[in-house]
């Protein structure tokens, strides 16, 4: 019995090695036929001792049947968005936000990496084995895909450690690109479009596609692969630099870019291999966007990350490439109103394919960009798709004019509901003013309803149409109020499918503060300030009875939002629908950190003279995160007073009046920012 464990043990371990060999580096040591021996050997033992089956068996790629929902899963550490950059002056303006933060002058050390296109995950690893894989949802929260991650080769079950690597940590957070190849892309089209199946428009789509598949077996048929790039948490290892990092994930059975290990040691060089990879993007297995520039430097980071902003790393810059690029004809411009009021002239055009996506219209923004390209109907025009997202007209050909075109003016009057438009001064956006506009009705429920607001599945826009058009549905608060037999009679609706959209809407009812908040759709209210109002706010009633001088304290938040979200709230018709919402039966998690907790829970801070470590706004943001907050002068309810360089006339009065003096290290270490 015990020799009959030995040998199952070696023989996963032998099959661990081979599969590291051919899938991470790309250098079997076997052929596929001995690999296939081994494997069909491990298969038979496996099958004579099934109490031996480990979850982190080479066998166990495909161990689970269908599931029926993803479940949630909460990031330990956020996963960030990057901030884009366009051009090469772009980089440079990169390098020298990075060097005037550090305080220094001498050349930076960057690694440049291949940005690939595919789906951003995690997957956490407790003493080596592959504990979850996520999705990185809306980088707080994401989709739990362990089963799906554990079908592709490339994703270790288990980390490996060979005598002369590093020890396992006890806990990886790792980072990476889920994709598919172009070759693996275009035979599954060609299998698709044989079975009269819908093909997807480009691998990464079919990549998505194939992660969020609810039977694993699926995934599994799927050719996908993995890139690793970074971290998250790690107990049980340091590095000093990215490079090191990148190598010592290799040495535990992960995937890497190897172009990813480029150092470059001056800004020069980093445009130089931006402009290498650019122009090599075709000769690629895969499809990129982009490049990836990072501060070498791991205490480096570290020190830019205390001055990060909320959304992004103040380290890492996504340069994008020039986006692909095609010619068409307009054939029509006509008007779209948005669940604002905003209209904007949209252009039809003759369908063209631009980076394996088939465009037929494009934003032209308003009418002074109108004017300024001189777009006409009938021009032949060049489009691209912005940051190879949203198609857009970059210029019209005139050389190609015929003298048919016509030029195109923005209507006086809605062409929704017929209102007369409105442009307030200072503003290039001509908005509808009626607020049940059903344009603006149809919008605003699709909003509502969108995946980072309430989130119904299955609630597309040809659903909403229906709903409007059939007077089921006049503002979102109506969703709650439907019926089985009011579904019924949708186009296409059967029992099942209604009674799917009822669970779905149901479901809905359960979500956060910041998605309650971004589902109203408050003019200049996205995703990202939705949250900030929530971890200010901490809770609903306090948000709503907000008046712009609590507003003005929030560091994000500016005059335009300040003065959005107050005439929201303070509109009878909104404070309706809100009412009906509430007592529809909606209920939210409150703020990760409502105001009034935290370890410096209702304190009250003041900020002087310049720090050296970070920006005033970034100092502002810790304090909120702590549970603090800050105000602009010294009062007797003040409790800390942090004094940067050349302090001004507000020392004197803090010591005046006993309140507590800090320096920038004794700020920092009060804050526990000198452990991170």
């Amino acid at each position: 019995m015990n020799q009959a464990f030995k040998e199952l043990e070696g023989l996963r371990e032998k099959i661990r090695y081979h599969n590291h060999r051919y899938h991470v580096l790309d250098d079997p040591e076997i052929s596929d036929s001995e690999y296939d021996r081994l494997f069909k050997k491990l298969l038979a033992l496996e099958t004579a001792h099934p109490q031996w089956v480990s979850p982190d068996s080479p066998s166990q790629r495909v161990g689970s049947g269908p599931q029926t929902a993803f479940s949630q899963v909460m990031h330990r550490q956020p996963m960030l968005s990057l901030e884009n950059g366009f051009s090469e002056q772009d980089i440079l303006d990169f390098d020298k936000r990075v060097k005037r933060f550090l305080g220094q002058k001498e050349d930076i050390v960057y690694l440049v990496e291949p940005k690939i296109d595919g789906l951003a995950v995690e997957l956490v690893y407790e003493k080596g084995i592959l504990l979850t894989a996520a999705t990185r949802g809306d980088g707080s929260v994401g989709e739990n895909i362990t089963a799906n991650a554990k079908t592709i080769p490339s994703v270790p079950l288990k980390l490996v450690r060979s005598a002369d690597s590093l020890p396992i940590p006890d806990l990886l957070e790792v980072r990476g690109e889920i994709y598919m190849e172009i070759a693996a892309f275009r035979e599954l089209n060609q299998a698709r479009a044989a079975e009269n199946q819908s093909i997807f428009a480009n691998p990464r789509n079919a990549a998505a596609g194939s992660v969020r598949q609810l039977d694993p077996r699926i995934t599994a048929a799927r050719r996908l692969n993995m890139f690793c790039y970074g971290i998250g948490e790690l107990i049980g290892a340091e590095f000093q630099t990215q490079k090191e990092l990148m190598f010592g994930l290799q040495q535990w059975g992960l995937r890497i870019n190897q172009t990813a290990l480029l150092e470059c040691r001056q800004i020069t060089e980093v445009m130089k291999h931006c402009l290498d990879l650019e122009a090599n993007r075709a000769q690629l297995p895969y499809e990129m966007d982009g490049a990836v520039i990072k501060v070498n430097a791991l205490d480096l980071q570290t020190r830019l990350e205390i001055k990060s902003r909320s959304r992004s790393p103040r380290w890492a810059l996504a340069q994008k490439f020039k986006p692909s690029q095609e010619t068409t004809r307009i054939l029509k411009i006509d008007v779209q109103v948005g669940r604002t009021g905003a209209l904007t002239p949209v252009a039809h055009l003759e369908p063209v394919e631009i980076g394996g996506v088939v465009v037929k219209r494009a934003t032209l923004h308003n009418q002074e960009e109108i004017e300024k390209k001189d777009i006409r109907e009938g021009d032949t025009v060049l489009v691209q798709r912005a940051g190879d997202v949203i198609p857009e007209v970059v210029k019209v050909i005139t050389a190609q004019r015929i003298g048919r075109e016509k030029i195109f003016h923005m209507p006086l009057y809605c062409p929704a509901c017929g209102a007369k438009v409105e442009k307030k001064p200072g503003e290039v956006v001509v908005r509808c003013p009626n607020p049940n506009c059903q344009a603006q009705v149809r919008e605003a429920l699709i909003h509502f309803v969108s995946k980072g607001a309430m989130n119904m599945d299955g609630l597309g826009e040809k659903i909403a149409l229906q709903l409007i058009d059939k007077g089921l549905v006049k503002e979102p608060a109506d969703l709650y109020d439907l019926k089985f037999d009011d579904l019924i009679q949708l186009d296409k609706f059967a029992e099942k499918s209604a009674a799917n959209l009822l669970q779905a809407i149901e479901s809905s009812k359960k979500t956060t503060l910041a998605k309650l908040i971004y589902s109203l759709g408050i003019r200049h209210v996205g995703e990202h300030i939705a949250e900030v109002l929530a971890d200010h706010f901490g809770s609903w009633e306090a948000l709503s009875q907000a008046d712009e001088a609590s507003l003005q304290t929030i560091t994000a938040i500016g005059p335009q939002i300040t003065e959005s979200v107050t005439a929201y709230f303070q509109d009878p018709d909104n404070q309706q629908h809100l009412k009906r919402l509430l007592k529809a039966g909606i209920q939210f998690t409150p703020s990760r950190r409502p105001k009034g907790t935290g370890p410096l829970a209702n304190k009250t801070f003041v900020l002087t003279g310049t720090l050296k470590s970070m920006e005033r706004s970034a100092a502002k943001i810790q304090i909120q995160k702590a549970g603090a907050k800050t105000t602009s002068a010294v009062s007797k309810s003040t409790d800390y007073l942090v004094v940067g360089a050349d302090p001004g006339s507000k020392l004197p009065k803090a010591r005046e009046w006993g309140i507590t003096v800090l320096d920038e290290s004794e700020f920092i270490k009060l804050l526990g920012l000198d452990k991170k």
